[in-house]
């Protein structure tokens, strides 16, 4: 008889990078992690008997080795919480052979803090939502001076991004959405689709992609609605939710009306 509690790796796939994805918990074994030392993207490690969700949290996804015990009775006692959870089914090892993205552990964000420079356009917002969306949900952003953006990183331990002198900036032709897909493993057909167009209109460089000039426009025009940079990033992740939908599912769709116009 079917598991009602579970949930294929491919199906989970679907779900993360979306507004609707469920929070995901890694339960394995110190030793299972060093077998395998990735993670699903957005995945929190927790004890398998110690499993504790964020305030608000109404569904989860278990993942252990294998999709048996430890997430089995993990998944078991977040459901007495009132939390619909459901375990991977396959496990870790299902996920890695269904060759999905993986985080590498050692590259996991440290914390929740992130700062970049204030008055934010285009890599300033993709980034955060990449990082919400791919790696942190709980991630929190801070938007300062760009001559304090360091001094802010070392005051407040926060991860500095999208300003020269970090790990996360631009390197060559490529803008720091590029270098996180990079360093978080998260390149997939649509991510890296999607980076392209973040990319020619980070880089103004709208002949390489027909997409930029459109996301440029509505990034100045956010930016110029929007004196809170928090509320421009809230109006801006619906933009790249939808952005993301569009390189996912519908980059191959167009549009005419009326039909056959040239006719």
């Amino acid at each position: 008889m079917p598991n009602p509690f579970t949930i294929s790796s491919q199906q989970l796939a679907r779900l993360i990078g979306t507004p609707d994805a469920p929070c995901v918990v890694d339960v394995r074994l110190p030793e299972d992690r060093a077998t395998l030392p990735f993670v699903v993207p957005t995945a929190s490690i927790m004890p398998h008997d110690g499993v504790a969700l964020p305030q608000g949290v109404a569904r989860a996804v278990v993942v252990c080795a294998r999709g048996r015990k430890l997430s089995e009775g993990a998944a078991a006692l977040l459901r007495t919480q009132g939390i619909a959870a459901e375990v991977l089914e396959g496990g870790m090892a299902a996920w890695a052979a269904a060759e999905l993205p993986m985080t590498p552990i050692a590259a996991r964000p440290t914390g929740h803090l992130w700062v970049t420079r204030q008055r934010p356009k285009i890599d300033r917002i993709a980034c955060p939502w990449l990082i919400r969306r791919w790696m942190d949900p709980q991630a929190k952003m801070l938007f300062v001076a760009p001559t304090e953006v360091l001094d802010v990183a070392t005051r407040f331990a926060a991860i500095p991004f999208d300003v020269e002198g970090c790990d996360f900036s631009h390197i060559g032709d490529e803008c720091t959405f590029d270098r996180m897909l990079d360093v978080f493993g998260l390149h997939t057909p649509a991510l890296d689709r999607l980076a392209l167009v973040i990319r020619a209109a980070d880089t103004d460089r709208h002949a390489l992609s027909p997409q930029a000039a459109g996301l440029l426009a509505i990034s100045v025009g956010l930016s110029r609605m929007y004196r809170d940079d928090l509320a421009q990033l809230e109006a801006g992740m619906m933009v790249y939710d939808a952005l993301y939908r569009w390189a996912r599912d519908g980059f191959d769709e167009g549009h005419d009306w009326p039909a056959n116009r040239g006719a």
